[in-house]
């Protein structure tokens, strides 16, 4: 039986950038305007959506440096921890 996991944070939030994009586009195109108005249209949205996906990068790297600086001091601390133990079983033998 195959394991049912949620999606991550950064599978909904691709998904919904995706799908803003696909939404900007198709309302653009779609609109009546003039061939200069939805190239600046198109420009203007593409910006947006870049801005847009540089700041959530920056997000879920900002937040993957957090995990692994947590996770390098819980094994810091774990290794620490099994020295010492290990050293008082020394003294004790």
């Amino acid at each position: 039986m195959s394991e049912n996991r949620g999606s991550t944070i950064l599978e909904v939030t691709l998904a919904f950038l995706l799908g803003g994009i696909v939404g900007a586009a198709a309302g653009v195109l779609f609109a009546p305007a003039a061939g200069k108005e939805t190239r600046e249209k198109l420009k203007d949205t593409a910006e947006k959506v870049r801005d847009s996906m540089i700041d959530t990068y920056d997000t879920v790297l900002d937040k993957s440096r957090e995990g692994i600086d947590k996770m390098k001091d819980f094994v810091e601390e774990k290794k620490e921890r099994v020295r010492a133990t290990y050293k008082g079983s020394e003294t004790k033998e």
